[in-house]
């Protein structure tokens, strides 16, 4: 099976076309720079990816072609997550016959389970298919909010390989820690949820990040598992250097802060999918203006033109 990931674990965005449809050849240009600048994974189709407005043969062919741009350099995850059980497997099955590194799941959208029944889903999908899987626990979105005892019993199966915090229980994540399964742990970045000190504090093995979309090589060294008071150090360096561009990816629903700023500094990300709509005014200005004062464009010969918004 694939190694668990560790470090900065990035959730992409799909890049679109001008004309709404996926840009793929986006996909290996964003993964190429991803390799060289610290990610040591990607999920693609996560909740970043816009995954909910993607039709399903959109989806799998997503799935097929950027299978096929992986090099062994960094790891490459799918989100899998249906509208139900059956259409989850099915999902997570097709990821793993494409050749997928893993799948990430979710509980699906909208429905609102109950624990008891989000437990019971995610272990049928783990039973579906011998593929490394992640359980992404997202109640800010689906308002479905796994406690520890259920995440813990899931962590005994063999497939369940990586745990993505988003829970507004900070506590949760001693629980999962202390436990010490067999299992990467890992949050969101979202500086307002405040789970990143504390996972990485508490031998958390990196961040499932948003913000490493524009700040890969920063979002390496603050997701890099602690093994030294260095990389503990070298963390809090680059978290309270970089606050101001976590909380502005989070200015907005995700993606649309991200995915905006990505546009204007051109790298591959197109419009947003309706009913979503880009940021602009002092919004999107504010992100730009962290993007030049943290001296981003430099760093990632990257260059700010608003009109790309038009494009």
């Amino acid at each position: 099976m694939t190694q668990k990931p560790t470090g900065s674990f990035v959730a992409l965005v799909t890049p679109m076309n001008a004309d709404g449809s996926v840009d793929i050849e986006g996909f290996r240009t964003l993964m190429r720079w991803h390799e060289d600048n610290g990610t040591r994974a990607v999920l693609i189709m996560g909740s970043t990816g816009e995954v909910s407005m993607l039709d399903p043969q959109e989806r799998r062919t997503i799935i097929t072609e950027t299978s096929k741009m992986k090099t062994g350099k960094m790891q490459v995850w799918h989100g899998c997550t249906g509208n139900n059980t059956q259409t989850t497997v099915d999902y997570v099955r097709f990821a793993k016959d494409a050749g997928s590194d893993g799948a990430i799941i979710a509980a699906p959208a909208y429905i609102c389970a109950d624990n008891d029944a989000i437990e019971e889903y995610v272990r049928e999908v783990l039973d579906s298919a011998e593929l490394p899987m992640g359980f992404y626990n997202n109640p800010p979105r689906v308002k479905t909010d796994l406690h520890w005892e259920n995440l813990l019993r899931l962590a005994d199966h063999p497939n369940m390989a990586v745990l993505k915090e988003s829970t507004t229980r900070v506590g949760q994540v001693a629980q999962v820690c202390a436990a010490k399964k067999d299992l990467s742990v890992m949050c969101c970045c979202s500086p307002n949820l405040g789970l990143v000190v504390p996972t990485m504090s508490l031998g958390g093995h990196g961040t499932a990040n948003m913000t490493g979309n524009v700040i890969p090589q920063e979002m390496a060294v603050i997701s890099k598992p602690w093994e030294s008071g260095d990389d503990a150090f070298a963390f809090r360096e680059a978290y309270l250097e970089n606050l101001p561009m976590l909380h502005f990816a989070y200015s907005a629903i995700n993606p649309v802060a991200i995915k905006s700023l990505m546009q204007v500094v051109g790298l591959p990300a197109g419009p947003l999918r309706k009913p979503l709509r880009p940021m602009e005014g002092a919004a999107l200005q504010r992100g730009i203006d962290i993007f030049r004062s943290l001296g981003l464009e430099q760093k990632y010969g990257l260059d700010v033109q608003l009109s790309r918004l038009d494009a």
